[in-house]
């Protein structure tokens, strides 16, 4: 599944081509992939064509384009897109031979390339597409990432600069075309903020993880206490701060909290920087290029293999219908 380094390469390859962009034509070519959407097709498409797209905005591993329709709507609206295991945004030109696992197809023009095509594409159709109304944030803080850089994006300090790629304003308010910044769709208003978001509140997340009485690995991948990161990131940044994917969260102190989420950051940064982590086919950026991360990969993936810490090899065990990979001698699970 995309986690947020895979999510946040899409996002930073489609905004400068999106922001601003008109949507022109939307076909929907499988009505599954638009099991999210509170309505018919033909609700999707009407809403759609003529109305204009702000931005491309990430929280986690969720993707969304803040959207004006043609026709007035009582709130505003956001084109969520949902990736789930194998699903891509891809960029075409008009004129390009269709995808052959494309599910929706959106023609835009765009402020900076013209007329160019969107392809939803879908393998196993766990993802989707939908239209949803968005919510004020809950700290009055910028939802997510948007704008044009990858590392270290700040989207309100790029609406508040005036770098984004359309007028805008701080006031906040919903007449204020920057009111996209400071809104989340309800379908993502339950996620919560990731540990590369400026907004993100460290302290608070460290004590709610302290207050659980679980494994540290199932709390890393408890999206309501902090997002983005899955499986393979967990494994890496557990393997990187020395922590035993079954270490009680209760008898980590603070301190080790702390580093560990520092080494989620620089893991998750590291990914970034090689545009992601990609197996096969499924996990590829706007163009259709793989990311490289797999090939800097300590624990994930590496049993039988030596540690590149002590020797040790990794080894690999059963996790919630998934796997953990660790190093049995760094990694062990400690009194506190």
């Amino acid at each position: 599944m995309p986690e947020l380094p895979e999510v946040e390469v899409v996002r930073a390859g489609l905004h400068p081509v999106v922001a601003g962009a008109v949507v022109t034509a939307v076909d929907v070519l499988d009505q599954r992939s638009l099991k999210r959407h509170r309505g018919p097709s033909d609700d999707f498409v009407d809403r759609l064509v003529g109305g204009t797209i702000d931005s491309a905005v990430r929280r986690g591993k969720f993707l969304w384009f803040p959207f004006e329709p043609a026709e007035p709507h009582e709130q505003p609206l956001a084109l969520v897109a949902h990736l789930g295991m194998s699903g891509q945004v891809l960029l075409r030109s008009r004129d390009a031979e269709p995808d052959r696992l494309m599910r929706i197809r959106l023609e835009v023009d765009s402020p900076s390339l013209g007329p160019v095509r969107l392809a939803f594409v879908d393998q196993r159709i766990f993802g989707s597409m939908a239209l949803d109304e968005t919510v004020p944030t809950l700290d009055g803080r910028a939802a997510g990432f948007a704008g044009p850089r990858l590392l270290g994006s700040d989207a309100e300090a790029a609406v508040e600069a005036g770098t984004d790629a359309r007028p805008t304003t701080t006031a906040g308010t919903d007449a204020d075309p920057a009111a996209w910044v400071r809104r989340v769709p309800q379908q993502v208003s339950h996620i919560a903020r990731d540990p590369l978001d400026p907004a993100f509140d460290e302290p608070r997340v460290i004590t709610r993880l302290l207050a659980r009485r679980t494994g540290v690995k199932r709390a890393l991948l408890d999206q309501g206490l902090l997002s983005g990161v899955g499986n393979i990131y967990a494994d890496e940044s557990l393997w990187a701060a020395r922590v035993h994917p079954e270490q009680p969260t209760e008898s980590l102190s603070r301190a080790r909290a702390r580093v560990l989420l520092a080494e989620v950051r620089v893991v998750l940064l590291r990914a970034l920087g090689e545009g992601g982590t990609s197996f096969d086919a499924q996990y590829v950026n706007v163009n259709g290029q793989s990311g490289y991360f797999s090939h800097s990969l300590a624990a994930y993936g590496q049993q039988g293999r030596p540690c590149p810490r002590c020797g040790t090899p990794i080894v690999r065990e059963a996790f919630m219908n998934r796997s953990s990979h660790f190093c049995p001698r760094c990694q062990r699970v400690r009194t506190r």
